[in-house]
């Protein structure tokens, strides 16, 4: 699909989920399933967040994506959001400010388990270092972070503390069963005039994502992106056209496996 024929409408985000249940009821899929059960047994689904940061400086809209490094085993080569799993600290993180109580809410409503406040900060908390982990750009706010962790000193060096409120829940996607690495990912959105620390040149990337750019959303669908990379574009274009403004309160899509269908609920 060429970023000519792709307009990000219900047609296209059809196509991309059919695809998606296509490859799920594929025999090689079965086969795999199968295979993984018997070798693993059920997995439980880790906690991951990804950040989409939008620069809506010119008139066409532009995201964050990086390509994975070729040299890792999940992915590699894809062109992505940032984002990763949830550490167990991510909870306890200093912050300049919370997420808002809508956005909490709507993450305690939604999420498995046992919800706390706790869990929820940590998925915000969590995209927020991704991002700077894996392009340098830090979202906060000037003050006196206190923490010495490593993954956090480059806000400590530039005098920043990690800035939650600006976050919106975006969508939320759960990997297939079957699969030997599942995710549980929320994602976030957050405008580009949120970073409080851009790197000389752009970025400074810890060499899990390269070749980092700001692009169109419908010029990266037609690069080596993945299935549900591709949903989410097509759901972002849709979210920028009915709300630039990014409210905290619009519904965001969830998409998970049920029997053999690629469902979609809404949060």
């Amino acid at each position: 699909m060429t970023a000519d024929k792709f307009q990000g409408s219900e047609k296209d985000l059809n196509t991309e989920v059919n695809r998606i249940e296509g490859m799920i009821n594929s025999d090689k899929a079965r086969e795999f399933r199968n295979q993984t059960k018997s070798q693993y047994g059920y997995i439980r689904p880790k906690n991951a967040s990804t950040m989409i940061l939008i620069d809506d400086a010119q008139n066409a809209p532009r995201i964050l994506m990086g390509k994975r490094n070729k040299k890792l085993k999940f992915m590699p080569g894809a062109l992505v959001f940032p984002g990763g799993s949830v550490d167990k600290f991510d909870g306890s993180v200093e912050v300049a400010d919370e997420l808002t109580d809508t956005t909490q809410s709507r993450l305690l409503n939604a999420m498995r388990g046992k919800p706390s406040p706790r869990g929820a900060r940590a998925l915000g908390v969590a995209a927020v270092r991704e991002v700077a982990e894996e392009s340098g750009l830090l979202l906060g706010k000037s003050g006196t972070f206190k923490n010495d962790h490593e993954d956090w000193a480059d806000f400590k060096t530039h005098g920043l503390v990690p800035s939650l409120s600006a976050l919106r829940l975006f969508s939320r996607a759960i990997t297939p069963p079957g699969n030997s690495r599942r995710f549980d990912t929320w994602f976030f959105i957050a405008k580009a005039s949120e970073i409080g620390f851009a790197p000389i040149g752009g970025f400074d990337p810890d060499g899990e994502l390269e070749e980092l750019q700001w692009i169109r959303p419908k010029d990266a669908i037609t690069e080596n992106t993945r299935e549900i990379t591709r949903v989410m574009l097509v759901e972002l274009i849709q979210r920028l056209e009915k709300d630039p403004n990014l409210s905290d309160d619009y519904p965001a899509p969830h998409y998970q496996t049920v029997g053999n269908r690629f469902r979609k609920t809404i949060i």
